[in-house]
């Protein structure tokens, strides 16, 4: 039985847009979040429309001041209890897990696996395996398998990984797409971030001035509504009374080598984009992309 975030309530499954918190870590000097740290910090993104935060590190705001939720890294099985008590403990409504190095073997992929399954049930905690790069889910063939071994893992999509790591429109993108049906059917969270073949953060429009040419020639932003609709029809599939799949922007700076850096006028080389401000965009996306998910569900 797959056991998603679920509310309590009676309402059919729902969509919360969230923020991680390291998308406000390094914004541009221009950045449209005006810096502001604490309650008035929550009290901010609550007036922007995010529902909750992903804390990614320090103490997490109070539950009555914001709802939030955590993320952690799973390397052995013998970790899988103590980080899902630490969480549950915290109040976290649920965790995402990097899980593993990518260079297990199966065996130890499946260990690890039930680890997490079992810490999950054992602390009520709703884990989600994040698909991601150095990890056991960073090959989708691999990922696939564990969903057959396990039918009731859910995952973190972070499709990034998969669209630009194993490229996913070289060979035909709606083949790709078929093969990971058992991986968007399975799916209970999903970080936001937009990639393109050959870089794993992109902008979407926003009014800011990029190098067009710098972007390629693939419409990476029409790929992942596709594949963010996808997951959502796939969750909607499965989910129940009261479950709630999150969504969360998680757009990192240009330390972590994700957000692209160009020259500015005077020769300084800065983020392309406001993160914050591609977040604000992000979420009015996702809310079209899970209208849709209805739609066609």
């Amino acid at each position: 039985m797959r056991h998603y975030l679920n509310d309590g309530s009676a309402d059919a499954p729902k969509l919360r847009v969230y923020l991680n918190l390291d998308n406000l870590s390094d914004l541009r000097a221009d950045s449209r979040w005006p810096g502001l740290e604490g309650n008035e910090g929550m009290a901010r993104l609550r007036a922007d429309g995010f529902d909750g935060v992903q804390v990614t590190g320090g103490e997490p705001p109070s539950a009555g001041v914001m709802p939030f939720c955590g993320l952690d890294r799973i390397n052995t099985p013998a970790e899988a209890l103590p980080i899902a008590t630490q969480h549950a403990d915290r109040g976290d409504q649920c965790l995402t897990v990097h899980a593993g190095w990518g260079i297990e073997e199966e065996d130890e992929v499946y260990r690890l696996v039930e680890s997490i399954l079992n810490a999950s049930a054992k602390t009520r905690l709703p884990i989600f395996i994040e698909t991601h790069r150095a990890t056991i889910t960073q090959d989708m063939w691999r990922t696939v398998q564990i969903t057959k071994r396990f039918p009731e893992v859910l995952f973190n999509g972070d499709f990034s990984h998969y669209y630009c790591g194993q490229e996913m429109v070289y060979g035909g993108l709606d083949m790709k797409m078929k093969f990971m049906s058992p991986i968007f059917d399975r799916v209970g969270f999903m970080h936001g971030r937009i990639a393109s073949p050959g870089h794993m953060q992109m902008p979407v429009d926003d009014e800011t001035s990029r190098p067009v040419a710098a972007s390629g020639v693939t419409d990476y932003f029409a790929d992942f509504r596709t594949i963010w609709t996808r997951a959502m029809r796939g969750f909607l599939a499965h989910a129940k009374a009261g479950d709630v799949l999150i969504f969360a922007p998680e757009l990192l700076s240009g330390t972590y080598d994700y957000a692209r850096l160009f020259p500015n006028a005077r020769g300084k080389l800065v983020e392309e984009t406001d993160r914050y401000q591609q977040a604000l965009l992000y979420q009015r996306i996702i809310l079209e992309c899970f209208a849709e998910a209805r739609h066609r569900k």
